[in-house]
């Protein structure tokens, strides 16, 4: 069963096919406070996922079975791992294999051998930089969705009003529609507005859609 408590500690997946590099950066990196679940290549590193949603991944480029250009690959094109951070390390440290490694993917590409406070530097680096992202996203989203009281009742005919707004007829032609007059159907937005507490028609039209009341 996996635990679904809120997890503080940040959760590390480390790929690479050399058990003595995987010993020591495992150790370093608990040692800093993080939890490190481990992989020896892209395979297993897949399987892996399908079981832990870790907040950043550390992997080895030349690896047998898959590869990190090939696992990195994986990542990227699947939704629910896509914005997870990457960070390559390889013992290829010409500018070519960096750019390449970039360009596969990877957030961040650094070279064998590399001191431990570099590494530990970089993760830092790029958790802070995800969660930057992730609160500015989540900024957005607040920002542009549709808050209505949770309690609000329409009217049969309200109703069948907010549906043609949604469906963006404009006032007098939802008369036509309904046989009622140009100004029933103004009284009848107007109160929905008040009941709602939503600012305009276009507002309205959006929380009827949301709601799936269109």
């Amino acid at each position: 069963m996996k635990d679904t408590r809120i997890r503080d500690t940040k959760r590390l997946l480390l790929i690479d096919d050399d058990p003595n590099l995987i010993l020591l950066v495992k150790d370093y990196l608990e040692f800093r406070g993080y939890e490190v679940v481990t992989a020896e290549n892209g395979r297993q590193a897949l399987d892996v996922l399908d079981q832990e949603m870790p907040d950043l991944i550390i992997c080895d480029v030349m690896m047998p079975e898959m590869d990190g250009y090939t696992f990195v690959k994986h990542v990227r094109e699947e939704p629910r791992t896509s914005w997870i951070p990457v960070l390559f390390l390889s013992a290829k440290g010409q500018s070519q294999d960096k750019v390449k490694g970039l360009n596969t993917g990877a957030d961040v590409y650094m070279v064998k051998p590399f001191e431990p406070e570099e590494l530990v530097a970089q993760v830092e680096s790029s958790l802070k930089h995800t969660s930057r992202l992730l609160q500015h996203q989540a900024k957005g989203d607040e920002a542009t969705r549709i808050h209505v009281p949770f309690d609000v009742q329409l009217t049969p005919t309200e109703l069948k009003v907010v549906q043609h707004v949604a469906r963006g007829l404009a006032n007098r032609e939802i008369a036509d529609e309904l046989n009622v007059s140009q100004r029933t159907v103004e009284s009848h937005v107007s109160n929905m507005l008040g009941k709602t507490g939503l600012h305009n028609r276009t507002e309205l039209a959006r929380w009827a859609i949301e709601n799936n009341m269109a």
